[in-house]
């Protein structure tokens, strides 16, 4: 029988996060998990970021969604191979537009120190690249440990991988972590309880009322990626729901500003105010 590795942090503290995530920075508004994105995404008032981080070929925790470069970057094949020294050197910017043009990859550690300037907050999503997942996982958790030692908020820690979360958890239990899912599965909920998980993230068209109490029946919240339809935002709220990954950074920002909850009716008067 498999034991929790330690009980859902939300039995032991207060969920300490906004309900407004920026996916990746600043969604599509911007080159992804770069630090232009970023700031964009603060400009429209969010206090809270997802982030892929997944390791070089010398260990260095960094920002990329894809385990190619080609589609984010002017360089070619899996960023696995190459040093951190030569990610740096990655135009990850003008694929998106000329305005962003020579903007470089962003390292997990200069994105801590930008986040903790400001005051902001980020889940990171363990993004392991084919084959490391064990590794991407003890490494990063053991990094955002020690770049966040002086925080109130820890990052949560979150991954499709259950390899990744598992090492995590070995290398630094206290941080908070977060079981995503690409569909629902019943076994979800007791996976991410036997993780040790204090979230469960489920794609946005596969949540409903009677999962998300499901989800906190099991002493967890629920989160729902990627949600940029104001409508379906609303009716998730309603049904409960804890925190929302969105890419339309622009259309939630008056929501955002004001830490107002999804499906939350704003007058004019208080938009305007």
């Amino acid at each position: 029988m498999l034991m929790p590795m330690t009980m859902p942090a939300s039995h032991l503290a207060p969920w300490p996060y906004p309900c407004w995530i920026a996916h990746r920075g600043a969604g599509t508004l911007a080159p992804e998990n770069t630090l232009a994105a970023f700031r964009l995404g603060a400009d429209h008032g969010f206090a809270m970021f997802e982030c892929d981080v997944k390791l070089s070929a010398d260990g260095e925790p960094f920002l990329l969604h894809d385990a190619e470069l080609d589609r984010t970057t002017n360089g070619q094949g899996a960023s696995a191979l190459l040093s951190w020294d030569a990610l740096s050197r990655l135009d990850a910017g003008s694929w998106h537009g000329r305005a962003h043009a020579g903007e470089p990859l962003l390292r997990l550690e200069a994105l801590s120190r930008w986040l903790q300037g400001l005051g902001l907050m980020v889940n990171l999503e363990i993004k392991p690249n084919p084959g490391d997942d064990v590794r991407t996982g003890r490494v990063v958790a053991e990094r955002a440990a020690a770049l966040w030692a002086r925080s109130e908020v820890k990052p949560l820690l979150s991954s499709f991988s259950v390899s990744a979360l598992e090492a995590a958890a070995e290398a630094r239990p206290a941080l908070p972590r977060a079981l995503l899912l690409e569909r629902w599965q019943p076994e979800g909920i007791d996976e991410a309880t036997r993780l040790g998980c204090c979230a469960l993230v489920v794609h946005q068209a596969f949540l409903n009322a009677s999962r998300i109490e499901a989800i906190h029946a099991a002493g967890m919240k629920s989160l729902a990626y990627t949600v940029n339809d104001a409508e379906r935002a609303g009716t998730l709220w309603l049904s409960g729901l804890d925190g929302m990954v969105t890419d339309r950074v622009d259309l939630f920002e008056p929501q955002a500003r004001l830490g107002a909850c999804p499906g939350l009716s704003l007058s004019s008067d208080v938009l305007m105010a």
